[in-house]
């Protein structure tokens, strides 16, 4: 591929056996083309997914998420966050400071989930969750405080609005009676409102890689994709209002939850998959179903590199054909002992450790196989990342008609963090691959934390922005119909031209009305315009209605 910077240590491997080894590894390569045409396949499911009838049958979901906007940096105040996604709860106090453009984690606490409580009651569970939120709010003296609360519920929803989210089934060794099918911001309501010793503002649902987006987006508000690539892997960015046809309005944009690990459950990618793709799959919990998150992320990424090694043993170009107990066993064969082998000062003192622990018997030769075999499966990885990548800033370029996009890119998640080599290969194929973009890459601080507070934080201000615009449009009409009603009653014709020529917006009010309600009545007029409607007099909309004082023949405005 050119531009490439993988590093592959073909040193001291022999000739002859490299050879070899390269048949297995081969399919592991993807050249520049194979990439783009992975990145054109990711186009046509994302459409898809957008789609108002092609969505059901999308392997990529492209989920609203019903956040509007980014950060611009004039959020500030105080906000909670809840993050629920295993056997531990965080409640968090976050402070969102405008002077200095900073999140600050005022503290935070680490709440158990008991066995019993997790196989419980739905009610059982969010009254635990509601006791710990009260306990949290009496250490950090805020009872008594309504603060709003960023809501990170990492399980399966099927989100309907920003405080309303339905859980589709439970995962992660939860199964509590009566959630599946409802709202859980609606069950943790409740729950508060059944203590009734406090209360909370307003409740936005986070998913994670949103909160990934967000968290980064008040530092550098030119960041609108989160990407996560840890133990598994996901992505969102800002889409186009007119392009979500599940959601109502044409205007403005909103963040989507791409679930780009289900890229490839049509098939779409088999002729990418490998042999050890196949079985992985086949012997995993969910076969058919992540194809894409099982070829780059942090769960199977070391299974991979055990079943490749393994095939090696049993052509007899490893470990004198022998494997080990360990070596047969799957998982044994840690993600983290990838990024250790490929640590550039000591990688093959940690792959002799590693060969060592699973029992291996190894000699340099060995070792140096294990790592070159470390670095192809990461380097796909890497690249694979980067198509996806690459897809959606072509997408956001081209749906601005930009010919040149800066944006940021959100990132967390431990194979990006800790991998040594991955960043660096994901960002050079990027280059490649979206050659227009200038892509920024920046590491989140707790997207489940500050990035949730930050997400109920953005939706407090457009909120607040919408109030004021509407208290702001309202008397602009006040105005606008005070003047009119005092032209017409001093009886000038161009009034009426304009009336009937549609060019008053709004005259949904009765002219005979506000002639009792504005000038001479001594009452302020009111705030609510009622419907327009072809029978009320001043709906401007017939003419005689306009110009009702003026008796059948009479000269008037008939003509505009």
């Amino acid at each position: 591929m050119s531009g490439d910077t993988a590093t592959l240590h073909l040193d001291g491997i022999p000739p002859h056996m490299l050879s070899e080894v390269e048949k297995h590894l081969k399919p592991f390569r993807l050249s520049l083309e194979k990439l783009q045409e992975v990145s054109a396949r990711l186009r046509k499911d994302m459409l898809r997914g957008l789609g108002k009838h092609a969505h059901h049958r999308a392997a990529v979901k492209m989920l609203p998420t019903f956040v509007r906007a980014t950060p611009d940096g004039t959020e500030k105040g105080d906000f909670l966050a809840l993050d629920l996604g295993g056997t531990n709860f965080r409640v968090l106090h976050v402070r969102v400071l405008e002077e200095e453009q900073r999140v600050l984690k005022m503290d935070s606490q680490i709440c158990a989930i008991p066995q019993e409580i997790m196989l419980g009651t739905g009610e059982k569970l969010f009254d635990h969750i509601a006791a710990c939120l009260a306990e949290f709010l009496d250490s950090q003296k805020l009872r008594g405080q309504t603060l709003p609360l960023g809501f990170t519920f990492s399980f399966p929803c099927e989100q309907k609005e920003i405080d309303k989210s339905i859980l589709i089934r439970w995962t992660k060794g939860f199964n509590c009676s009566g959630v599946e099918g409802e709202d859980v911001v609606r069950l943790l309501k409740e729950a508060i409102h059944r203590r009734g010793d406090y209360h909370i503002g307003s409740v936005a649902m986070v998913n994670d890689t949103v909160g990934t987006m967000m968290s980064c987006g008040y530092r550098d508000q030119s960041c609108e994709i989160g990407m996560i690539i840890g133990t598994g892997t996901n992505a969102c960015y800002m889409e186009e209002m007119k392009n979500v046809k599940r959601v109502e309005g044409e205007d403005g944009r909103m963040c989507i939850n791409t679930e780009w690990g289900g890229f490839g459950d049509d098939g779409s990618l088999k002729d990418v998959l490998t042999e050890f793709d196949e079985e992985v799959d086949r012997t995993s919990i969910n076969p058919g179903v992540h194809t894409f998150e099982k070829m780059i992320s942090g769960m199977y990424l070391g299974e991979i590199v055990r079943l490749v090694l393994l095939k090696l043993t049993q052509e007899k170009l490893l470990f004198k054909g022998c494997p080990s107990e360990a070596l047969l066993s799957p998982g044994s064969f840690e993600t983290k002992f990838i990024s250790e082998i490929e640590e550039p000062d000591t990688g093959l003192e940690n792959a002799k450790k590693i060969l060592t622990k699973l029992a291996l018997d190894w000699d340099l030769v060995d070792a140096r196989v294990a790592r070159l075999v470390c670095d192809t499966v990461s380097s796909r990885s890497a690249r694979l990342c980067a198509a996806a990548l690459a897809t959606i800033a072509n997408r956001i370029r081209t749906n601005r008609g930009l010919d040149h996009l800066k944006t940021t890119v959100g990132v967390d998640g431990t194979v990006y963090r800790k991998h040594p080599n991955f960043s660096d290969e994901l960002q050079a194929a990027v280059r490649l691959l979206a050659p227009k973009c200038d892509v920024t890459f920046l590491i989140s601080e707790d997207g489940s934390g500050k990035g949730a507070a930050m997400v109920t934080a953005v939706a407090q201000r457009l909120a607040l922005q919408s109030r004021l615009l509407e208290d702001s449009d309202g008397e602009d009409e006040e105005e606008e119909e005070e003047e009119k009603v005092i032209v017409l009653r001093t009886g000038q014709a161009g009034c009426r031209r304009l009336c009937v020529s549609g060019r008053n917006k709004d005259l949904s009010k009765s002219v005979e009305g506000k002639r009792d309600e504005g000038a001479g009545s001594g009452r302020e007029p009111t705030n609510t315009p009622a419907q327009p409607t072809w029978n009320t007099p001043g709906a401007a909309l017939t003419r005689e209605q306009v110009s009702g004082d003026r008796k059948a023949g009479e000269p008037g405005t008939d003509e505009v």
